[in-house]
């Protein structure tokens, strides 16, 4: 599988990203040819051989007539109504459309207003739309079945648009970021753009460390400004055996911490109470640490917009003083939960797919317990009563 890994360590931007691409290898002429298909007129994408902080690399510009773009704010039907119409590929369409769609979500949450009645602004206009097919054409062009991004760096201070000066990240921005890593490191100015925000976290799989591939290709996208970091998009292009087929790829948080002088009664409450907030998973390890202690990692598999509330909680509910946390790619197989009619009564039954093969067909331990307890019986064949009605009955 081919896929790209955008490294944000200066943020992202519309422009940055179509730089990224045409540094890597995608043509010019290829793109503008695809552009052409929006039936779009008065405008021109040029390029630029560029240096950002002694780091050579390609500048995208798109660069519209003013005088004939008399329109600067449309609303989101009438440039979905551009893509649909446009001679371009369904599924780039499809992306096209679904970034905007999120667009206009997020600016709809930040003004209190709704979808239809969001004026675009700045992301309406020519060059945002050429900035978000350009890159989803890129990608198509480049054969990428898969992209994967780094945690953005988003900036810091202030940034002037139409609606005045707002904080970085703009609330639309912040709005389109929820659930992924960002940080800041004190970079003056706006790094990440609603446009670059929109175009990644619609299209990456995953936010995290970069993916295992062989490299093929690697292409710089310059912004436009001189910071003190190097004002540069890297993308990271490759080939990888990918998951399994059918397999679900996404993003999460890893919490760890080592506890040698905790009455171990506690852990059970602790367990129950992180899985009723939210956790996906949580286990427990045996260590052998410093001064021969016999001690336990808890470990815990959470959303990545979670960590500040699980790392609060084992802080104030164990006896550890500090934790590790990562951001981590996790597979899983599609799951659908359905329940079916024992002899003993309902059971729920967890079924797990890879594309259309169902691949593991698991009782919910809960209601076999339950029946169990009611009826006197072994929970083991509570368990292999469930799965023998499963394995009978057609599972839509």
């Amino acid at each position: 599988m081919r896929i790209a890994y955008f490294d944000c360590f200066a943020g992202v931007s519309g422009d940055m990203i179509l730089g990224a691409l045409l540094d890597a290898g995608l043509s010019l002429e290829q793109l503008k040819g695809e552009l052409a298909k929006l039936d779009l007129s008065h405008y021109d994408l040029r390029t630029e051989q560029v240096a950002r902080r002694g780091v050579g690399g390609t500048r995208a510009m798109v660069i519209v007539d003013e005088d004939h773009h008399l329109e600067h704010h449309r609303r989101l039907h009438q440039i979905q109504q551009i893509i649909e119409r446009s001679a371009l590929q369904e599924s780039v369409k499809r992306k096209s459309q679904q970034i905007f769609a999120r667009l206009a979500e997020a600016e709809a949450k930040v003004h209190r207003t709704s979808v239809e009645a969001v004026h675009f602004h700045e992301v309406g206009a020519m060059d945002a739309i050429l900035d978000v097919t350009g890159a989803v054409i890129g990608l198509n062009c480049l054969g990428i079945e898969q992209v994967y991004c780094s945690p953005l760096h988003v900036g810091s201070g202030t940034v002037v648009c139409s609606h005045g000066t707002l904080p970085v990240p703009a609330p639309a921005t912040a709005e389109l970021l929820k659930g992924r890593p960002i940080y800041a490191t004190g970079v003056a100015g706006e790094l990440a753009t609603p446009t670059g925000a929109a175009i990644l976290t619609t299209l990456s799989a995953g936010f995290g460390p970069m993916p295992s591939m062989t490299l093929e290709n690697i292409g710089y996208g310059a912004g436009a400004r001189e910071l003190d970091i190097p004002n540069l998009l890297r993308v990271f292009i490759g080939a990888t055996s990918g998951p399994a087929a059918g397999a679900e790829a996404e993003c999460v948080a890893v919490l760890e911490t080592a506890i040698d002088d905790m009455n171990p009664q506690l852990y059970d409450y602790l367990i129950g109470k992180m899985l009723n907030l939210g956790a996906l998973d949580v286990f427990l390890t045996p260590l052998q640490m410093k001064k021969n202690r016999p001690g336990t990692l808890i470990t815990v598999i959470c959303p990545t917009g979670m960590v500040g509330q699980f790392s609060e909680l084992l802080l104030r509910e164990t006896t550890t003083i500090g934790l590790r946390w990562r951001v981590d790619q996790r597979l899983k197989a599609q799951r659908t939960i359905q329940e079916v009619q024992t002899r003993y009564g309902p059971v729920k039954i967890k079924v797990a797919r890879l594309g259309d093969r169902i691949v593991n067909i698991s009782p919910e331990y809960e209601d076999c317990k339950r029946l169990a307890q009611e009826q006197g019986i072994p929970i083991k064949e509570v368990m292999e009563e469930a799965r023998y009605v499963a394995s009978g009955v057609e599972i839509p």
